[in-house]
This record gives structure tokens, C-alpha cells and sequence, in this order.
């Protein structure tokens, strides 16, 4: 086959996702299926304060599962809780995974998986298609509306040493199931569904200009945006609303299947970053950055970006260009304001000094792979600078 025609075919991978209240139940039935003996359960303190790790604990019980429960997750997972998962996962003689919580227990149930495995350190299979063998099943359960790890082929993990995160993208990691239940993210403080709402709402945008996008990508894309153009807001200020829960969740779900397939782009280059070298929260790094990358960006998908303008309800399908990428830009930090996130790098621990070994490891990120335009070190430092205060 020609390599032309190679480039131009695109694959849609995707786990089976069983959606809608109630589904965190079917924990120990989905586990009977998958013929599980002994499952670890992959967690984190927060989670089970809420108590929707010990509703997954219940149904094993209740399917006659034995299960060991690890909770040694932090935000923004290192590599060393991959590998204390790891050996509980074999000294308990575990055979399938569960992972209950935000991205980072569901990041760092995959890699515990990777290990399990392939019995190596973690941070060897950092890239794309690193991981030889297939790792245990895996059952997902997300409790958060946005990091959409429960149907991606993405994991973030921390290597501590160098300060970085790095990306494991593989379809070894994707999980066998999903079982999304909305009602999970009622728990979750306006701050943490707001910064969650906008990395849903960059995956969308990233996955939508993307070099490897689809129309079968861009469908889900832009379904994400409308969505959160409803909803995110009112799930703000009201948690209790399972309306707007609801649609922000299925946001989630389908920016995370839109990004699995399609990739991302700058923005999260330069999150992974920010959050590998100062620990910041993964969605507001986001967020900071994308209506600059937007701009940047604009010139090389400008159709596509007013697509995106029309799905966020904007006037800006008119005029010229620059007026367009504008009009978007700012869109999207009106709805960054609104949502209470304001800070720039200086308010959050960043020097200038530090910006250039920033640029550096964002130009090194695999997502910037499919940005739609060359970014060089200078271009990184420039949008750096411009969050910056």
C-alpha cells in the first residue's frame, strides 16, 4: 500500500461503556464476566471519603470477589505509586484491575497494569506502542467529568526525577469496560468540576484540529462543546443538578473518545509540563492555555476553529481572520473568568526564569505531534510569556 494512502486511513478504538445512573453497581458483575478471582481495586483517599470506592467494594462482595483495595494515588500519579500498585497487584496474586476515581487513580491503574504485564519499570514505556504484552482486564470508573482516562489510550504518569510527566499511548491501555455513572460527580466541589469542564473542553478542541482527526472524531467533538457550552456553568453553581451532571459527563465521555483517536495538541504539551514541573492542577493548566494556543493556532485550521466558535454559541463566523480568532479567544476566556479561573503562571509558582526549560520539555511531548501547526521553542516560550501575568 502506498504510504500516502497509509497516512490517510484512520483507525476508532474504544471500550465497551455501559452509561447512566447506577452503572458504578455493576462493578462485581462486569468482574464475573471477565473472570476475575482476586481485583485490586485502584483508588485514592478522596474517592473513598466520597464513598464511591466502598459502593465498588460492595458490588465484588456482592459477586462473590475477593479484592484488595490500593489507594496510594496522588494528584498528577508517579511512577513510584505505579510500582507499589504493582507489587501489591502480584503479592496478592490479583488477576483484574478496577479503578474508581479521577484521572489520576484511573492513570496510574493503567500503569500498574503495564507492569503487570510486562514486568519492567514504568517509565520504560514511555511514547507510543512501547508496551509488548497485554496487561490484565480492566474495569473503569470515572468520577470526574473530564479527564475521560476511562476510554482514552493516554496515561500520564510523573517520573519524579526528571520533574516531567511523560505519555504512555498505546491501545493496551485503553479499558475493557467503562461503566460511567454520572451520579459519581455529584461529590465533586465547583472548583474541581470547573477545572475538570475545561480539560473536557480542550480535549474537544485539540482533538478536533488535530492532524489525525476523523469525521467520526470531529462528530464527537464538537458534540463535547455544546455540550459544555450548557452545562458546565449551571453544574457549577448548582452540584446537585443531575441534568447538568449528566450532559457534562457524556461531554466528558465524548471528548475522550474524540482525543484517544484523534490526539491532542500544544495545549496539552505545554500542560504536561507545567504539571510535571510544578505539580499544578492538570485542568487549569489547561484552560490558562487554550484560547492563546487558539490564537496561534488559528491561522493553520481557521474553518475548523470557527466550527468550534459556532459550537460555543459565538458570533464569529464572520469578518476577517484575525477578527474571527479573536472573537474565539475570547469566548473562551469569558468562560474561563465565569468558572473562577483566573490565576497566570506568576500566582502559581512559575518564574520566567523557569519558562525556557518549560518550552523545552512541551516541545518534546508527544501530543505535539498532531498540533495543526509547527510550534518551535521560541513559539512555546512566546505563550508561555503571555500566561504569565
Amino acid at each position: 500500500m502506498a504510504s500516502d494512502t497509509l497516512l490517510s486511513l484512520r483507525k476508532f478504538l474504544a471500550p465497551e461503556i455501559v452509561y447512566g445512573e447506577g452503572a458504578i453497581e455493576l462493578a462485581g458483575r462486569h468482574a464475573t464476566n471477565l473472570g476475575a478471582t482476586r481485583v485490586l481495586v485502584v483508588t485514592d483517599p478522596g474517592v473513598q471519603e466520597a464513598g464511591w470506592a466502598s459502593v465498588v467494594e460492595k458490588s465484588l462482595r456482592e459477586a462473590q470477589i475477593a479484592h484488595v483495595t490500593f489507594n496510594g494515588v496522588t494528584a498528577n500519579p508517579k511512577e513510584r505509586e505505579v510500582m507499589a500498585g504493582a507489587a501489591v497487584y502480584r503479592r496478592k496474586k490479583c488477576d483484574l484491575i478496577v479503578a474508581v476515581g479521577g484521572g489520576s487513580p484511573m492513570d496510574c491503574a493503567k500503569g500498574i497494569g503495564v507492569v503487570a504485564g510486562n514486568p519492567r519499570e514504568i517509565l520504560d514505556f514511555e511514547g507510543v506502542d512501547e508496551i509488548p504484552h497485554p496487561g490484565p482486564p480492566l474495569i473503569f470508573i470515572p468520577t470526574t467529568a473530564g479527564s475521560s482516562s476511562d476510554v482514552s489510550q493516554f496515561a500520564i504518569i510523573m517520573d519524579t526525577r526528571r520533574q516531567v510527566k511523560i505519555s504512555i499511548i498505546s491501545k493496551m491501555v485503553i479499558p475493557d469496560i467503562a461503566l460511567v455513572d454520572p451520579q459519581t460527580t455529584v461529590t465533586m466541589s465547583p472548583a474541581l468540576t470547573a477545572a475538570t469542564g475545561m480539560d473536557a473542553l480542550c480535549h474537544a478542541f485539540e482533538a478536533f484540529v488535530s492532524s489525525a482527526s476523523s469525521p467520526l472524531t470531529d462528530m464527537a467533538a464538537l458534540a463535547a462543546v455544546a455540550l459544555i457550552r450548557d452545562n458546565l456553568k449551571e453544574a457549577c453553581r448548582n452540584p446537585a443538578d443531575m441534568t447538568r451532571r449528566g450532559n457534562m459527563m457524556m461531554a466528558s465521555l465524548m471528548a475522550g473518545l474524540a482525543f484517544s483517536n484523534a490526539s491532542l495538541g500544544l495545549v496539552h504539551a505545554m500542560a504536561h509540563s507545567l504539571g510535571g514541573a510544578f505539580g499544578l492542577a492538570h485542568g487549569e493548566c489547561n484552560a490558562i492555555l487554550l484560547e492563546e494556543v487558539v490564537r496561534f493556532n488559528y491561522a493553520a485550521e481557521s474553518s475548523k476553529y470557527d466550527r468550534l466558535s459556532s459550537a460555543m454559541g459565538l458570533d464569529g463566523h464572520r469578518g476577517p481572520a484575525s477578527e474571527r480568532a479573536t472573537v474565539l479567544a475570547e469566548g473562551i476566556a469569558s468562560l474561563r473568568k465565569s468558572l473562577a479561573i483566573t490565576q497566570r503562571l506568576g500566582e502559581m509558582g512559575v518564574s520566567r526564569a523557569d519558562i525556557p526549560r518549560l518550552a523545552e520539555y512541551a516541545h518534546k511531548d508527544p501530543c505535539l505531534a498532531t498540533n495543526p501547526l509547527e510550534a518551535g521553542l521560541s513559539d512555546i516560550e512566546k505563550i508561555f510569556e503571555r500566561i504569565y501575568q
